[in-house]
């Protein structure tokens, strides 16, 4: 694959080089180039491994170039001064910097010339032209030819800071999504299968949040893979070679959290014979997954709140901190809105945690993915269990296609593992696959009539004449007492809501359902202009707990 810097050191001059001064659009020659493209790889290369990034000013006032040298000097960036064009594209084409801070008026020539000769050649930086003109033209054809920025004189120092540093940042990802480039596209990334415009999206969004240190939310259903891209940002940050540590909260007893996660010392409790390092600290300079976050409890919560606020954690049985350097990426399976809003997780964690979020679609929303993935899973058990399956015939593929996967791609592993199990051969029939729960058109079975008893009670306890009602329903006739199944749940649910005071979290438990399955609910009912009767939160009975304030 061609780097910036190739194609930078490959391709001749643009049709504008004419309008330059001679001196300005003289390149290297072959031994040179040569040379130039190296430093240009690694200059890409140190600035993925964190080296400090270069920046060229272009000012022809020396007493301004020192003031912007000043400038920048907090940022830690290693800074060159040159006066004119010529110098600039010198310099440019020798040591490739990040950032070219250009002055429009140069003795030799235009600041605009410069920044079209270094666009035309592709060089691997972005360019902020500097200019004491009020002149909106100038900064419309700055950007049309491809500035990053514009900055009038005269400028604060923070000005200019944050637009070198936005400038360098956009370098820094553009780099990270060239380098990604070929394998995003593909049928696969980091270990994560599938080529659907929903999943090339999930890879460039991992792409960009991996290099950086933001705390990275994962949310989908169960089954769709949270712990694989968890696994993914982690290979793909700075902290790769540090430890990653995996933790489900949610198979963990809930007076054991603390413990599992913060670490105890000895003699801390009953039982504690011997110290306990804690995830935590276990992933010091690494990263810590917390899969099932919303399964914490509250009180380890507002723990989790401040180690992530101090950077220090303080193990059970202990009266001191430790300090500790771990990136976050949690998952959750749940609503985490509908979780705050029901008071079962903080808002403020919430917030701290949802920085960088990633959702993932669930299988049947992602198109042919499905085959591919269940033929990355035919292959591997196969190899697995002698088996000679290499491939799918057609009718099995539209079979795999076709159902709805409620479980994912978990589901359809386990149903690949059994049809290889039970079956050999060259190809996968659709016979060899195992029934599933197909969900494909939410059509249920027929529901037989089942027999009367003497008594006129059918052997369900049904009475004979709602089973007669029931036997007209399928001979497409309209049953006496059957009314629709959504008039039945709606009824049921502002019925229990009533009766709990308008409590929606009390009223779920009653139900046996979450919360947040009232709560989508009673937003649908929302939308359909009647409100559910005292259906309420923490909201007034009037308005209703989706209602605008």
């Amino acid at each position: 694959m061609r780097t910036i810097a190739d194609r930078w050191m490959s391709e001749p001059p643009g049709p504008d080089a004419g309008n330059l001064p001679p001196a300005m659009i003289a390149s290297p020659g072959a031994g040179e180039g040569q040379t130039c493209a190296a430093r240009q790889k690694g200059w890409l290369l140190a600035r993925m491994t964190g080296n400090k990034p270069s920046v060229l000013l272009v000012e022809d006032a020396r007493a301004l170039a020192e003031t912007y040298r000043a400038y920048l000097a907090p940022q830690d960036l290693e800074v060159h001064v040159v006066t004119t064009g010529a110098e600039a594209m010198e310099h440019v084409a020798a040591h490739a910097p990040g950032v070219v801070v250009l002055d429009v008026n140069l003795p030799d020539g235009n600041g605009l010339d410069v920044l079209k000769r270094i666009k035309a050649r592709g060089a691997p930086c972005e360019v902020v032209l500097i200019t004491g003109k009020a002149s909106v033209n100038i900064a419309v054809e700055a950007m049309r030819e491809g500035a990053f920025d514009f900055v009038m004189k005269p400028f604060t120092a923070d000005r200019l800071r944050v637009t070198v540093r936005n400038a360098l940042d956009r370098l820094q990802l553009a780099s990270r999504l060239e380098e990604l480039g070929g394998e995003i596209g593909a049928d696969g990334f980091e270990g994560m299968i599938g080529r659907s415009p929903a999943m090339q999206a999930v890879y460039r969004l991992i792409g960009s949040a991996a290099p950086t240190s933001a705390t990275v939310f994962i949310s989908g259903e169960s089954g769709t893979g949270k712990e694989l891209c968890a696994h993914a940002i982690h290979a793909l940050s700075k902290r790769a070679a540090g430890p990653l540590v995996s933790i489900n909260c949610a198979a963990i007893p809930r007076g054991m959290q603390e413990s599992e996660i913060f670490g105890h010392a000895r003699g801390a409790f009953t039982g504690a014979v011997s110290e306990r390092k804690g995830a935590m600290l276990s992933a010091d300079g690494g990263t810590l997954f917390l899969d099932e976050v919303c399964e914490m409890d509250p009180d380890l919560q507002t723990r989790m709140l401040r180690v992530l606020q101090e950077k220090a954690v303080r193990r059970v049985g202990e009266d001191h901190m430790r300090p500790v350097d771990v990136r976050i990426v949690c998952a959750t399976n749940r609503d985490p809105e509908a979780e705050v809003a029901a008071g079962r997780f903080r808002e403020d964690l919430y917030y701290r945690l949802h920085v960088m979020p990633v959702e993932l679609p669930p299988l049947r929303a992602r198109g042919g993915d499905a085959v591919l993935i269940a033929r990355h899973f035919l292959r591997q058990f196969a190899e697995e269990d002698g088996k000679r399956f290499r491939d799918f015939t057609a009718d099995c593929e539209r079979a795999l296609a076709a159902c709805a996967w409620p479980g994912n791609i978990r589901q359809l592993q386990n149903a690949i593992r059994r049809a290889v199990v039970l079956n050999d051969g060259e190809l996968m029939e659709a016979g060899m696959l195992p029934a599933q729960p197909q969900g494909q058109a939410d059509i249920p079975p027929p529901v037989p009539v089942p027999a009367v008893s003497p008594a006129g009670v059918g052997v369900t306890g049904i009475p004979a004449d709602a089973q007669a009602g029931n036997g007209a329903a399928m001979r497409g006739e309209a049953g006496p007492d059957i009314r629709p199944l959504d008039t039945v749940i709606r009824e049921a649910i502002e019925s229990a809501i009533s009766l709990c005071g308008g409590n929606i979290p009390r009223a779920a438990q009653a139900l046996k359902v979450s919360p947040s399955t009232l709560y989508r609910r009673l937003q649908s009912w929302n939308g359909q202009g009647r409100a559910p009767a005292g259906g309420r939160g923490d909201a007034p009975p009037d308005e209703g707990p989706f209602s605008e304030r």
